[in-house]
């Protein structure tokens, strides 16, 4: 999908929320260049729904759709008064009755950005690092295994 201008974006928006919600969208939907490791993101003092314009154009539709209906059940909870922040109960009822994700994929350019990959030698978690890792001071996250590098990447 190629970057819609913000209206079509606002028009998109309106249409799953009637679709999926069954109430409409009155507020904004904008992009934002900022965003970086989110699909987008509400934003409950201004009631708009950001979006990440990366993801219309790596992704295809069901990806998109599936960031805006995550955003969507933030909105309506908002506005609603109940709870819409992600540890809420409310918020995960809704995602799993809407069937929207509860996370986005990551972006395919940002998979590429990472040099270094750790292994835990206990329960096999892999680390996907930027910058190296000192393996004789840091240990499992999980298991406070020991960390080896994985040879083929890092």
């Amino acid at each position: 999908m190629s970057l819609l201008d913000e209206k079509d974006l606002n028009e998109i928006v309106h249409e799953i929320s009637m679709r999926f919600f069954g109430k409409p969208f009155y507020d904004n939907a904008i992009y934002n260049h900022r965003l970086r490791t989110t699909g987008g993101r509400y934003i409950p003092a201004k009631r708009t729904i950001e979006m990440n314009p990366k993801y219309t154009s790596e992704f295809d539709d069901e990806e998109l759709i599936g960031i805006i209906k995550h955003e969507l059940c933030h909105y309506h909870l908002h506005v609603e008064g109940k709870g819409f922040r992600h540890g809420d109960r409310d918020f995960k009822n809704l995602l799993k009755a809407t069937g929207s994700p509860r996370h986005c994929s990551p972006l395919p350019s940002a998979e590429k950005r990472f040099k270094h990959i750790y292994i835990c030698k206990n329960c096999g978690h892999v680390y996907r690092r930027v910058r190296r890792v000192n393996l004789a001071k840091y240990r499992c996250g999980k298991c406070r295994g020991e960390l080896v590098r994985d040879n083929k990447k890092g």
